[in-house]
C-alpha cells in the first residue's frame, strides 16, 4: 500500500463552529491518537487527504513543523450528499507494528453454475500497518451451486491473519433468482383470471 505525506496544522479550537470554520478553509479537522499518549489535534489539506482517503486503511505520515508520524485511518467521516471529508481519525503507529484493521471482500471470477453471494462484506485481519490490504478478492471460477468458501480457505498475503473463525463463510453459491412465476400443471393459481 502506498503511503501518503499529508502537511497538518495543530489545531487549537475545538467544537462545531470550529470545525465549520476548519472545512472552509478548505481543511479537514482530525485527531491523532495513540495507545499511550494525549490524542493531538489537527487540521489536514482537504483536497491531499480527500485522494489519500480513497483507499480504506490508508496508511498517512502527517508532518507537523517537520516532525513526521506514521499514521493510519481509523474512522473516516464524510458528508452523505457531497462526499467531502467532516472529519478524520487516525491511529499513531509504527513501522513492523501489528495492528488489526477491517478490509473489504470482492468476488472475482464466474461460478461454473449458480450465482456467488457475499455473507460477509468485510474481514477482520491483523498485519503489520504498512501491510493491510486494500480488499480481499475471493475467486469463484470453477465452483457450482451449493459451494460455500470459508474464512479458512482464503490465502491471505504472507503476515496476515484473519481474526474470523475459519469455518465462517464467506461466499455462497447458490441458484440463480428466476424473475417468472413457477408454472403448475396447466391450472391457475387461486384468484387468477
Amino acid at each position: 500500500m502506498a503511503e501518503s505525506i499529508l502537511n497538518a496544522q495543530l489545531r487549537t479550537e475545538f467544537g462545531k463552529g470550529a470545525a465549520r470554520r476548519t472545512r472552509r478553509a478548505g481543511l479537514v479537522p482530525a485527531v491523532m491518537h495513540s495507545h499511550r499518549a494525549t490524542p493531538i489535534h489537527i487540521s489536514l489539506p482537504g483536497h491531499d487527504a480527500y485522494l489519500a482517503l480513497r483507499h480504506s486503511n490508508a496508511v498517512l505520515t502527517i508532518d507537523i513543523d517537520g516532525e513526521q508520524t506514521m499514521t493510519v485511518a481509523r474512522e473516516v467521516q464524510r458528508n452523505a450528499l457531497t462526499d467531502a471529508l467532516e472529519h478524520v481519525d487516525l491511529l499513531i503507529v509504527k513501522r513492523g507494528e501489528k495492528i488489526e484493521a477491517t478490509v473489504p471482500l470482492h468476488i472475482s471470477g464466474e461460478p461454473n453454475t449458480g450465482v456467488a453471494i457475499l455473507d460477509i462484506q468485510e474481514l477482520a485481519v491483523r498485519a503489520e500497518a504498512t501491510n493491510v490490504p486494500e480488499v480481499i478478492a475471493i475467486s469463484v471460477d470453477g465452483l457450482d451451486e451449493g459451494d460455500t468458501i470459508r474464512v479458512g480457505d482464503l490465502d491471505l498475503p504472507s503476515g496476515v491473519e484473519a481474526l474470523e473463525d475459519s469455518e465462517t463463510a464467506l461466499v455462497t453459491v447458490t441458484a440463480p433468482r428466476s424473475d417468472e412465476p413457477a408454472e403448475t400443471d396447466g391450472e391457475q393459481a387461486p384468484g387468477a383470471a
